[in-house]
Protein backbone atom coordinates (compact mmCIF):
# COMPACT_ATOMS: atom_id res chain seq x y z
CA UNK A 1 0.00 0.00 0.00
CA UNK A 2 1.57 3.47 -0.99
CA UNK A 3 1.08 6.44 1.82
CA UNK A 4 -1.27 8.82 1.35
CA UNK A 5 0.60 11.52 -0.07
CA UNK A 6 2.35 8.81 -2.47
CA UNK A 7 -1.77 8.17 -3.71
CA UNK A 8 -2.45 11.82 -4.03
CA UNK A 9 0.27 12.50 -6.35
CA UNK A 10 0.38 9.27 -8.25
CA UNK A 11 -3.52 10.54 -8.72
CA UNK A 12 -1.98 14.14 -9.78
CA UNK A 13 0.29 12.08 -12.55
CA UNK A 14 -2.28 10.44 -13.82
CA UNK A 15 -4.75 13.09 -14.31
CA UNK A 16 -1.85 15.41 -15.47
CA UNK A 17 -1.13 12.72 -18.26
CA UNK A 18 -4.96 12.46 -19.08
CA UNK A 19 -4.59 14.71 -22.35
CA UNK A 20 -1.54 12.87 -23.39
CA UNK A 21 -3.04 9.77 -23.15
CA UNK A 22 -6.31 10.92 -25.36
CA UNK A 23 -3.64 12.40 -28.03
CA UNK A 24 -1.87 9.19 -28.29
CA UNK A 25 -4.88 7.25 -29.15
CA UNK A 26 -6.25 9.84 -31.07
CA UNK A 27 -9.18 11.28 -29.23
CA UNK A 28 -7.57 14.95 -29.30
CA UNK A 29 -7.33 17.93 -31.22
CA UNK A 30 -5.61 19.89 -28.94
CA UNK A 31 -1.70 19.54 -30.87
CA UNK A 32 1.63 18.21 -30.06
CA UNK A 33 2.91 21.16 -28.63
CA UNK A 34 0.51 22.12 -26.71
CA UNK A 35 -0.41 18.74 -24.79
CA UNK A 36 3.50 18.09 -23.76
CA UNK A 37 3.56 22.09 -22.85
CA UNK A 38 0.80 21.37 -20.39
CA UNK A 39 1.84 18.01 -19.44
CA UNK A 40 5.06 19.53 -18.55
CA UNK A 41 3.96 22.45 -16.51
CA UNK A 42 1.40 20.05 -14.65
CA UNK A 43 5.04 17.34 -13.74
CA UNK A 44 6.52 20.93 -12.63
CA UNK A 45 4.35 21.80 -10.28
CA UNK A 46 3.97 18.34 -9.31
CA UNK A 47 7.93 17.46 -8.76
CA UNK A 48 9.45 21.36 -8.23
CA UNK A 49 12.40 21.94 -8.55
CA UNK A 50 15.13 21.79 -5.50
CA UNK A 51 15.96 25.12 -4.45
CA UNK A 52 19.35 24.75 -3.72
CA UNK A 53 20.21 23.48 -7.20
CA UNK A 54 21.07 26.49 -10.18
CA UNK A 55 19.27 25.34 -14.10
CA UNK A 56 20.74 26.63 -17.01
CA UNK A 57 20.53 25.79 -21.01
CA UNK A 58 23.93 25.02 -22.34
CA UNK A 59 23.76 23.91 -25.96
CA UNK A 60 25.75 20.33 -25.75
CA UNK A 61 26.40 18.63 -29.74
CA UNK A 62 23.00 19.78 -31.79
CA UNK A 63 20.61 19.89 -29.27
CA UNK A 64 19.91 22.60 -25.86
CA UNK A 65 20.34 20.72 -22.55
CA UNK A 66 19.12 21.51 -19.08
CA UNK A 67 22.11 21.64 -17.01
CA UNK A 68 21.70 21.16 -13.31
CA UNK A 69 24.19 21.99 -10.84
CA UNK A 70 24.17 22.12 -6.91
CA UNK A 71 25.36 25.24 -5.51
CA UNK A 72 27.80 23.10 -3.32
CA UNK A 73 29.64 21.18 -6.03
CA UNK A 74 33.30 20.12 -5.00
CA UNK A 75 35.98 20.71 -6.95
CA UNK A 76 36.22 16.83 -8.14
CA UNK A 77 32.52 16.77 -9.59
CA UNK A 78 30.91 13.75 -11.35
CA UNK A 79 29.23 14.20 -15.11
CA UNK A 80 25.62 12.53 -15.62
CA UNK A 81 24.01 12.75 -18.77
CA UNK A 82 20.03 11.93 -17.92
CA UNK A 83 17.90 11.50 -20.86
CA UNK A 84 14.52 11.79 -19.84
CA UNK A 85 11.30 9.12 -20.96
CA UNK A 86 7.89 10.03 -22.31
CA UNK A 87 7.82 7.47 -25.09
CA UNK A 88 9.49 9.65 -27.51
CA UNK A 89 6.94 12.17 -27.51
CA UNK A 90 5.36 13.71 -24.69
CA UNK A 91 8.30 14.07 -22.41
CA UNK A 92 10.37 17.18 -21.56
CA UNK A 93 13.13 18.48 -19.37
CA UNK A 94 11.22 20.20 -17.53
CA UNK A 95 9.30 17.57 -15.48
CA UNK A 96 13.02 16.51 -14.58
CA UNK A 97 14.16 19.28 -12.68
CA UNK A 98 13.18 17.53 -9.41
CA UNK A 99 14.76 14.23 -10.00
CA UNK A 100 18.01 15.33 -11.64
CA UNK A 101 18.56 17.85 -8.65
CA UNK A 102 18.25 14.71 -6.42
CA UNK A 103 20.57 13.21 -8.47
CA UNK A 104 23.48 16.24 -8.69
CA UNK A 105 23.42 16.78 -5.26
CA UNK A 106 23.34 12.70 -3.76
CA UNK A 107 26.31 12.23 -6.70
CA UNK A 108 28.15 15.95 -6.34
CA UNK A 109 27.49 16.02 -10.29
CA UNK A 110 26.50 18.32 -12.89
CA UNK A 111 23.35 16.73 -14.73
CA UNK A 112 23.11 17.39 -18.45
CA UNK A 113 19.66 16.47 -19.97
CA UNK A 114 19.15 16.67 -23.64
CA UNK A 115 15.96 18.33 -24.87
CA UNK A 116 15.83 16.26 -27.98
CA UNK A 117 13.30 16.42 -30.85
CA UNK A 118 10.49 14.47 -30.40
CA UNK A 119 8.06 12.41 -32.53
CA UNK A 120 5.65 12.32 -34.00
CA UNK A 121 7.00 15.52 -35.74
CA UNK A 122 10.13 14.22 -35.82
CA UNK A 123 10.40 9.93 -34.82
CA UNK A 124 12.77 7.32 -35.37
CA UNK A 125 15.68 8.01 -35.41
CA UNK A 126 15.63 11.50 -34.20
CA UNK A 127 15.07 11.43 -30.29
CA UNK A 128 18.00 8.24 -30.47
CA UNK A 129 20.54 10.80 -32.88
CA UNK A 130 19.55 13.79 -30.64
CA UNK A 131 20.55 12.03 -27.37
CA UNK A 132 23.95 10.73 -29.27
CA UNK A 133 24.51 14.01 -30.49
CA UNK A 134 24.67 15.63 -26.99
CA UNK A 135 26.89 12.46 -25.28
CA UNK A 136 29.22 13.12 -28.07
CA UNK A 137 29.19 16.61 -27.23
CA UNK A 138 30.40 15.66 -23.50
CA UNK A 139 33.51 13.90 -25.54
CA UNK A 140 33.95 16.93 -27.46
CA UNK A 141 34.29 18.98 -24.29
CA UNK A 142 37.11 17.34 -22.74
CA UNK A 143 35.52 15.45 -19.93
CA UNK A 144 37.13 12.30 -18.66
CA UNK A 145 34.44 9.12 -19.93
CA UNK A 146 35.55 7.57 -17.08
CA UNK A 147 33.66 10.04 -15.00
CA UNK A 148 30.58 10.03 -17.05
CA UNK A 149 27.98 8.14 -16.08
CA UNK A 150 24.29 8.11 -18.01
CA UNK A 151 21.03 7.58 -16.02
CA UNK A 152 17.41 7.30 -18.78
CA UNK A 153 13.83 6.59 -17.42
CA UNK A 154 11.16 4.60 -19.98
CA UNK A 155 12.80 5.11 -23.19
CA UNK A 156 15.60 7.34 -21.62
CA UNK A 157 16.21 4.20 -20.16
CA UNK A 158 16.63 2.10 -23.24
CA UNK A 159 18.98 4.89 -24.91
CA UNK A 160 21.34 3.79 -22.27
CA UNK A 161 21.92 1.29 -23.85
CA UNK A 162 21.47 2.32 -27.75
CA UNK A 163 23.40 5.56 -26.69
CA UNK A 164 26.42 3.12 -25.74
CA UNK A 165 26.22 0.96 -28.31
CA UNK A 166 26.38 3.60 -31.00
CA UNK A 167 29.51 4.77 -29.31
CA UNK A 168 30.97 1.44 -29.21
CA UNK A 169 30.57 0.89 -33.12
CA UNK A 170 32.20 4.46 -33.45
CA UNK A 171 34.95 3.57 -31.38
CA UNK A 172 34.25 6.53 -29.25
CA UNK A 173 34.85 6.18 -25.46
CA UNK A 174 31.88 4.37 -23.27
CA UNK A 175 31.20 6.46 -20.18
CA UNK A 176 31.68 4.66 -16.99
CA UNK A 177 28.23 3.08 -16.38
CA UNK A 178 24.48 3.43 -17.02
CA UNK A 179 21.32 3.36 -15.05
CA UNK A 180 18.00 2.43 -16.65
CA UNK A 181 14.96 3.35 -14.41
CA UNK A 182 11.66 1.29 -15.89
CA UNK A 183 13.30 0.69 -19.27
CA UNK A 184 11.55 0.47 -22.08
CA UNK A 185 13.43 -1.85 -24.22
CA UNK A 186 11.14 -3.98 -26.16
CA UNK A 187 8.17 -2.32 -28.36
CA UNK A 188 6.53 -5.58 -29.74
CA UNK A 189 5.69 -5.73 -25.88
CA UNK A 190 6.48 -9.62 -26.27
CA UNK A 191 7.10 -10.80 -22.53
CA UNK A 192 4.42 -12.43 -20.28
CA UNK A 193 4.50 -9.07 -18.00
CA UNK A 194 2.47 -7.44 -21.00
CA UNK A 195 -0.51 -9.82 -20.13
CA UNK A 196 -0.32 -10.14 -16.86
CA UNK A 197 0.66 -6.44 -15.55
CA UNK A 198 -1.28 -4.73 -17.99
CA UNK A 199 -4.12 -3.10 -16.25
CA UNK A 200 -1.99 -3.58 -13.13
CA UNK A 201 0.48 -1.07 -13.80
CA UNK A 202 -0.94 2.42 -13.12
CA UNK A 203 0.95 4.54 -15.41
CA UNK A 204 1.07 1.80 -18.45
CA UNK A 205 -0.95 -0.22 -20.50
CA UNK A 206 -0.26 -1.94 -23.55
CA UNK A 207 -2.59 -0.35 -25.69
CA UNK A 208 -1.39 2.90 -25.22
CA UNK A 209 2.63 1.70 -25.26
CA UNK A 210 1.89 -0.02 -28.54
CA UNK A 211 0.24 3.67 -29.84
CA UNK A 212 3.03 5.35 -28.73
CA UNK A 213 5.54 3.37 -29.73
CA UNK A 214 3.93 3.53 -33.60
CA UNK A 215 3.90 7.05 -33.51
CA UNK A 216 7.45 7.28 -32.43
CA UNK A 217 8.77 4.69 -35.09
CA UNK A 218 6.77 6.09 -38.30
CA UNK A 219 7.94 3.35 -40.75
CA UNK A 220 10.28 1.37 -38.68
CA UNK A 221 9.95 -1.83 -37.48
CA UNK A 222 9.79 -2.78 -33.70
CA UNK A 223 12.41 -4.43 -33.78
CA UNK A 224 14.80 -2.05 -34.85
CA UNK A 225 17.64 -3.15 -32.33
CA UNK A 226 18.52 1.01 -31.46
CA UNK A 227 14.33 1.22 -30.99
CA UNK A 228 14.41 -2.04 -28.83
CA UNK A 229 17.64 -2.79 -27.28
CA UNK A 230 16.67 -6.36 -26.30
CA UNK A 231 17.28 -7.46 -30.49
CA UNK A 232 20.48 -5.33 -30.04
CA UNK A 233 23.86 -6.84 -29.90
CA UNK A 234 25.20 -5.40 -26.26
CA UNK A 235 28.46 -6.81 -26.05
CA UNK A 236 31.20 -4.68 -24.65
CA UNK A 237 29.40 -2.23 -23.14
CA UNK A 238 30.15 -0.66 -19.94
CA UNK A 239 28.19 -2.06 -16.76
CA UNK A 240 24.54 -1.33 -16.20
CA UNK A 241 21.82 -1.36 -13.31
CA UNK A 242 18.33 -2.17 -14.35
CA UNK A 243 15.79 -0.71 -12.11
CA UNK A 244 12.03 -2.08 -12.19
CA UNK A 245 8.54 -2.13 -10.64
CA UNK A 246 7.45 -5.24 -10.06
CA UNK A 247 4.19 -4.23 -11.22
CA UNK A 248 5.42 -3.04 -14.39
CA UNK A 249 3.97 -4.13 -17.61
CA UNK A 250 7.88 -3.63 -19.14
CA UNK A 251 9.08 -6.43 -16.53
CA UNK A 252 9.43 -9.24 -18.56
CA UNK A 253 11.19 -7.01 -21.08
CA UNK A 254 13.71 -5.75 -18.71
CA UNK A 255 14.54 -9.17 -17.62
CA UNK A 256 15.06 -10.33 -20.74
CA UNK A 257 17.60 -7.54 -21.72
CA UNK A 258 19.13 -8.25 -18.53
CA UNK A 259 19.73 -11.85 -19.17
CA UNK A 260 21.29 -10.77 -22.76
CA UNK A 261 23.83 -7.94 -21.18
CA UNK A 262 25.01 -10.76 -18.70
CA UNK A 263 25.17 -13.42 -21.14
CA UNK A 264 27.25 -10.76 -23.24
CA UNK A 265 29.96 -10.92 -20.25
CA UNK A 266 28.83 -7.11 -19.25
CA UNK A 267 28.55 -5.73 -15.44
CA UNK A 268 24.97 -5.97 -14.94
CA UNK A 269 22.63 -5.69 -12.32
CA UNK A 270 19.09 -5.95 -11.75
CA UNK A 271 17.19 -4.65 -8.91
CA UNK A 272 13.39 -5.55 -9.16
CA UNK A 273 10.53 -2.97 -6.32
CA UNK A 274 7.82 -5.06 -5.21
CA UNK A 275 4.50 -3.27 -6.11
CA UNK A 276 6.35 -0.34 -7.66
CA UNK A 277 4.98 1.45 -11.22
CA UNK A 278 6.64 2.80 -13.81
CA UNK A 279 9.18 5.16 -13.02
CA UNK A 280 8.34 5.58 -9.24
CA UNK A 281 11.58 7.28 -9.30
CA UNK A 282 10.08 10.62 -9.82
CA UNK A 283 8.78 10.42 -6.48
CA UNK A 284 11.63 11.24 -4.62
CA UNK A 285 10.95 12.82 -0.95
CA UNK A 286 7.15 11.49 -1.23
CA UNK A 287 7.49 7.90 -1.36
CA UNK A 288 10.52 5.78 0.52
CA UNK A 289 10.94 2.99 -2.40
CA UNK A 290 11.67 5.91 -4.88
CA UNK A 291 14.90 7.41 -2.35
CA UNK A 292 16.01 3.97 -1.58
CA UNK A 293 15.86 3.37 -5.40
CA UNK A 294 17.67 6.33 -5.94
CA UNK A 295 19.81 5.88 -3.17
CA UNK A 296 20.96 2.42 -4.86
CA UNK A 297 21.58 3.80 -8.20
CA UNK A 298 23.85 6.47 -6.87
CA UNK A 299 25.92 3.88 -5.02
CA UNK A 300 26.25 1.69 -8.16
CA UNK A 301 27.47 5.33 -10.13
CA UNK A 302 29.92 5.90 -7.36
CA UNK A 303 31.37 2.34 -7.44
CA UNK A 304 32.44 2.42 -11.22
CA UNK A 305 33.23 6.43 -11.24
CA UNK A 306 36.75 7.57 -10.78
CA UNK A 307 35.57 10.32 -8.44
Amino acid sequence: MLPQKAKEALNSWIATAAPVVAKVLNKSDVSWKDVRERYMSGLEALFPASEDVDYQTERMGSVDSLVCTPRNLSEQYRIILYIHGGGYVHGGVEAYKALTGHLAKKLSAKVYIPDYRQAPEHPFPVPIDDVYSAYKGLIKKGHNPKNISLIGDSAGGAMVVTIMRKARDAGLPLPSSGVAFSPWVDLTHSGRSAVTRDGVDPICNVEFLNKLGRLFLGDEIATHPDASPVYANVQGLSPILLQLGENEVMLSDALRLGTNLAEARVRTSIEIWPGMFHVWHLFAGILPESDQAIDSAVAFIKNHQIS
